[in-house]
């Protein structure tokens, strides 16, 4: 009798360790959705901000239109559907590569400077800017809790029963690690001369040396003709 006693003991103890772990992965599972619903959310702002932008500068720039058409490509891909967080997050970094170069274009155009529409939506685009790298803070950290919930053992068995599975990360690869963020500030960036990106500095002077003989003045130049 108390053998079987305390082998029901451990049935039940094991089914209410795999309950709260089933439960805590599943919880876990739904705050990466909502944090990624949230994102999504912050990026649809995004991408509206930048086309009222493209429309604003069309009407001061309308002749350059290889970057207004960059950024209207990146745009569309960016809000392509069905995205991975790792497709959506290289999207989102090439339309900020495009916007950049917008902006950098802008600066000539000392009137759409002015335009108070235009200062309105970078000032609107920078604060979402702020907020999608909050988001994407949050999104990360319940990402890393899921995964390393996944991966380790005991619960990784009760993950693969239930098919469980890692989530992805909200950040581009390599030397791109903030995605979705645009500097507008980048026009006080010091910008070394073209010739430091062709390797072609001119050699310095050579100094002059001490040794009076090695350095001829003019009329010793002359009468030595």
């Amino acid at each position: 009798m108390i053998p079987l006693l305390i082998t029901l003991g451990v049935i039940v103890l094991v089914g209410l360790w795999a309950v709260g772990v089933y439960n805590g992965l599943v919880k876990l599972r739904n705050l990466v959705q909502e944090a990624w619903r949230q994102i999504d959310v912050e990026l649809t702002r995004r991408h509206d901000l930048i086309g009222n932008l493209v429309e604003t500068v069309k009407g001061y720039a309308a002749h350059e239109r290889g970057t207004l058409e960059d950024v209207i490509r990146a745009r569309s891909a960016a809000m392509a559907p069905g995205q991975s967080p790792a497709q959506q997050a290289e999207s989102e970094n090439m339309l900020s590569q495009a916007l950049g170069r917008l902006i950098a274009v802008a600066e000539a155009y000392p009137d759409l400077k002015a335009n108070a529409n235009f200062t309105a939506l970078q000032q609107e685009l920078t604060n979402t800017e702020d907020r999608i790298a909050s988001a994407r803070r949050y999104y990360n950290a319940t990402v890393r809790d899921l995964n390393t919930k996944v991966e380790t053992f005991p619960s990784t068995i009760l993950a693969g029963m239930f098919t469980i599975g890692r989530a992805e990360y909200f950040e581009a690869e390599g030397e791109q690690r903030e995605p979705v963020r645009v500097d507008f500030g980048q026009r006080d960036a010091t910008i070394p001369p073209p010739q430091s990106y062709a390797g072609s500095d001119p050699a310095p002077a050579p100094a002059p040396s001490a040794d009076p003989a090695a350095n001829p003045s003019p009329d010793a130049e002359g009468g030595a003709r």
